[in-house]
């Protein structure tokens, strides 16, 4: 297949132009910066592919209503989206979903399927096949690579002299798009995953996509990076334009969960794992002028109650350096 690049992506921002917002730097560190997407108007990125291929329908097409299975975010983008452009939207949800995401989604005006995780694709192939709508995955697809892929042309734009982005990872739509934005560039891109859900680290290493259990990837907090494969079109990019892939514990994600909270930076669990990913590099791929991306901040608030109730006894520590 063609791998998207530098043009995909500069087509793409003009159709999110006065929709997506330009999501400032947050300086953490010396060389250290992250990307806020956790202030896009939904709380995450997703916005961005969501909307570009929504735009991309015909007036018919999006009349029928858009459909997509997601466990939170997505979805949650295409309520939005689908508001915006006044149609129908279904989301199929998977019934481990985070309850605060999926409740998000009903407030916006989507109708919800829920069903176990394992079914949702075929569940809303049955929902198109009924309806008519029009599915909109969320990550496997060069319309929504393109829009996430505005991530990686905004932070070129305002660090023109940034050596490494650290991205999370989950179906692969995020990197795939910055990893497009930034071909050609000399900027070195490095995927983060839970090491629960490391299947982009273990397709890097095999050199082939590998799958993952259903059931060890369900078991992160990172519920926004719980897919189990990469998708046949992020694949190539992550194979191609990523340097590597980094995996990092549970332990490790609510420690950067706590740090960014601590500075002001509001994000979700799946939201830290770049960070909690450039905290582990060696102290010389630190040294690079890094941005993280901070992919969201639609936390579950169970969750984070428990993390920062947990370090709240602790002797205060430097946030970041």
């Amino acid at each position: 297949m063609t791998l998207l690049g530098p043009s995909d992506v500069v087509a793409a921002a003009a159709a999110l132009e006065g929709v997506a917002v330009r999501t400032p730097l947050t300086d953490l560190a010396p060389g250290f910066a992250v990307k806020r997407e956790d202030l896009q108007p939904i709380g995450a990125f997703k916005l961005r592919g969501a909307f570009h291929a929504a735009s991309r329908l015909s007036p018919g097409q999006q009349a029928a209503g858009l459909v997509t299975h997601s466990s939170g975010n997505h979805g949650r983008a295409l309520a939005w989206v689908a508001r915006r452009l006044g149609v129908p939207c279904t989301v199929v949800a998977p019934d481990d979903a985070v309850e605060a995401k999926v409740a998000a989604m009903a407030e916006l005006g989507a109708r919800l399927v829920r069903v176990p995780a394992d079914e949702r694709e075929s569940a809303a192939a049955a929902v198109v096949a009924e309806t008519g709508a029009t599915l909109i995955p969320p990550y496997d697809h060069r319309d929504i690579i393109a829009g996430q892929g505005t991530v990686g042309a905004e932070i070129l734009a305002a660090r023109p002299d940034v050596e490494q982005v650290v991205v999370p990872v989950g179906g692969g739509g995020l990197i795939s798009g910055i990893a497009a934005a930034l071909r050609g560039s000399g900027v070195r891109v490095l995927g983060a995953e839970p090491e629960l859900a490391g299947d982009a680290a273990a397709s890097k290493r095999a050199g082939e996509r590998v799958r993952l259990p259903r059931e060890q990837v369900a078991a992160t907090a990172a519920d926004g990076l719980r897919a189990t494969v990469l998708g046949e079109l992020t694949w190539p990019h992550v194979r191609d334009l990523v340097a590597d892939v980094v995996t990092v514990d549970e332990d490790a994600i609510a420690d950067a969960t706590a740090r960014l909270h601590a500075a002001g930076v509001a994000c979700e669990a799946s939201g830290a794992v770049a960070t909690a990913a450039w905290l582990a590099l060696p102290t010389d791929e630190r040294a690079r002028r890094t941005v993280a991306v901070v992919s969201g901040g639609n936390v579950d608030p169970q969750w984070l109650a428990g993390v920062l109730g947990d370090r709240a006894g602790r002797a205060a520590a430097p946030t970041f350096g």
